[in-house]
């Protein structure tokens, strides 16, 4: 799952990781966020999901609005999901391979003597996987804060980044982090430990850098089906944690009683069905773009500043790189500024007013009303 090493050997450049893994992020995050808010809205519903009430568990104040303004409503907290998921996938991208080799060199030796050296191979590409998961608690605010947007906005009216940590304190946006590790450790190994058996053994590769796009669609699917069914019961229970109101108590073990006392086991799948239907779609859409930009930004970008002589045709892919990246960003922008305007007929009724619209009358704000402010 990690990006390629160029030939050679020699990796891509932090520079080139940053902005393909962050064009893919921002590509992924445009496609697949309003599923993503489905999924967290049924996963923190605890009730019972009929015909009857699924309008109003999904679009929630949107139940009865057009369907273009339903549609919108599944984009809460763009700002806060583009800015974990660019970090994510950044992190994730290039994480993973730097402690794929410190594990290699400080124990290579012992995971290829325990496991054999098929297996220990693997299992090292996994372990690094584990441990880039782990390490992903450090963006656990900007999670919470899209998760709350997603399934709590009253939670966040009126109030922006800097507001919530003056109000709440740092530590309110680190709720949940213990679950949150706990459930990235396993979820991680089998994403990068999966995709690493479907290579060796589907495929015979032992060189997964050297995996065709077919390969790794088929990779990346057996890889994120195992971390997704995996980490479900424990995502079930951190997403619980993290979309309750910041004064509330209830802890991770009280969560796990209620659900299984007043919904059952089959509550910890809730959400299950629409995140395994997105995880293909998802991932080879989001691992192919980066795929694709980081070798272009990696191997282009670099000749070109360097080799002035540098052929035209590395010149017009290296252009058509930057222009989608930036265009990527732009729609971003365009997606949340669209919402804002569709919504802002509304803004004077404070009884209709969800999260988006306080989040757009924020950013409408004179600058010296929202000093301090996110």
């Amino acid at each position: 799952m990690s990006p390629p090493m160029s030939s050679g050997g020699k990796r891509e450049s932090g520079t080139a990781r940053i902005l393909g893994s962050g064009a893919s992020g921002i590509a992924e995050l445009m496609v697949f966020h309003p599923i993503d808010t489905i999924a967290k809205r049924l996963m923190s519903n605890r009730g019972q999901v009929s015909g009857a009430n699924l309008s109003t568990i999904l679009f929630k104040a949107h139940a009865a609005s057009p369907i273009h303004t339903k549609f919108l409503s599944l984009f809460p907290g763009l700002g806060y999901a583009a800015g974990y998921k660019v970090a994510q996938r950044v992190y994730k991208f290039g994480g993973q391979p730097y402690f794929r080799d410190m594990i290699d060199k400080q124990g290579g030796g012992w995971w290829r003597g325990t496991f054999g050296a098929k297996w220990g191979g693997m299992m090292m590409h996994a372990a690094a996987g584990s441990l880039t998961g782990i390490g992903e608690v450090v963006l656990l605010p900007l999670d919470v804060l899209k998760i709350k947007m997603q399934t709590n906005p009253d939670a966040l009216r009126g109030r922006g980044f800097f507001k919530l940590v003056t109000d709440e304190g740092l530590g309110s946006l680190y709720r949940g982090w213990g679950w949150t590790m706990a459930r990235n450790a396993p979820g991680s190994f089998a994403l990068f430990g999966g995709s690493a058996v479907a290579k060796e053994y589907f495929f015979k590769i032992s060189d997964y850098s050297s995996a065709t796009w077919g390969q790794n669609f088929v990779a990346s699917i057996a890889g994120a089906v195992a971390s997704i069914t995996v980490a479900a019961p424990l995502d079930v229970v951190k997403t619980r944690i993290q979309n309750a109101n910041f004064e509330s108590q209830q802890g991770g073990m009280s969560i796990i009683r209620n659900m299984v006392k007043q919904e059952g086991l089959g509550s910890f799948f809730k959400g299950l069905t629409p995140k395994i239907l997105v995880v293909g779609p998802k991932l080879v859409f989001s691992y192919t773009l980066a795929q694709s930009l980081i070798p272009f930004f990696g191997k282009y970008g670099q000749s070109l500043i360097l080799d002035k002589g540098h052929s035209g045709g590395a010149r017009k892919e290296l252009t058509i790189s930057l222009i989608f990246s930036a265009s990527l960003y732009i729609i971003a922008y365009l997606i949340w500024y669209h919402s804002c305007m569709s919504i802002d007929h509304r803004v004077r009724h404070p009884a209709g007013i969800t999260g988006n619209e306080d989040q757009c009358r924020d950013k409408a704000r004179p600058a010296a009303g929202i000093k301090g402010r996110a």
